[in-house]
């Protein structure tokens, strides 16, 4: 089965503000219907790009069986990240990156990659704040859940 994800991180007061992530996922069944599911939360202290992994594990946990996955996301730090193979590299110096810096987030990239698993996932890169209904949807989940009440802890990772 095909399932398509859109998703989108905000984060206010970047980088130790609060910050929430919205993420759709689509799929046509067999009889030509089509499905759509809404996942979004928001936490006290984050980063915009913790909220964009997040995003993206969001709609691959929810997954209940492997499936191929289209993920969209305005996020180039995310989609680069696999498409232009930043992440194998990282992987391969033990996490770091640069001049032997750190990787940042690799609690939520380790995630990201577990959620993967059982999935064959191509990433997308869509312009953000560019009309695409979908995203836009998303920014508003992500921005609506920032905005929140009930926002959950989240320890910012510096590294």
């Amino acid at each position: 089965m095909e399932v398509k994800i859109y998703t989108d991180g905000s984060a206010r007061g970047n980088p130790d503000g609060p910050g929430g992530y919205g993420a759709i996922i689509v799929y046509v069944d067999s009889k030509g219907n089509v499905h759509e599911r809404e996942y979004s939360a928001g936490y006290k202290k984050t980063t915009n790009n913790r909220m964009e992994l997040m995003a993206a594990i969001a709609g691959l946990e929810a997954l209940v069986k492997p499936c191929q996955v289209v993920l969209y996301s305005d996020s180039q730090y995310l989609v680069k990240a696999f498409n232009e193979h930043w992440l194998e590299g990282w992987i391969k110096k033990g996490w770091t990156r640069g001049k032997n810096e750190p990787v940042k987030n690799i609690d939520l990239w380790k995630r990201l990659l577990k959620a993967m698993e059982p999935h064959n996932v191509r990433f997308e890169w869509v312009k953000g704040h560019n009309g695409h209904p979908l995203n836009e949807r998303c920014d508003v989940l992500a921005t609506t859940a920032a905005d929140g009440d009930n926002l959950l802890d989240d320890v910012v990772n510096l590294q």
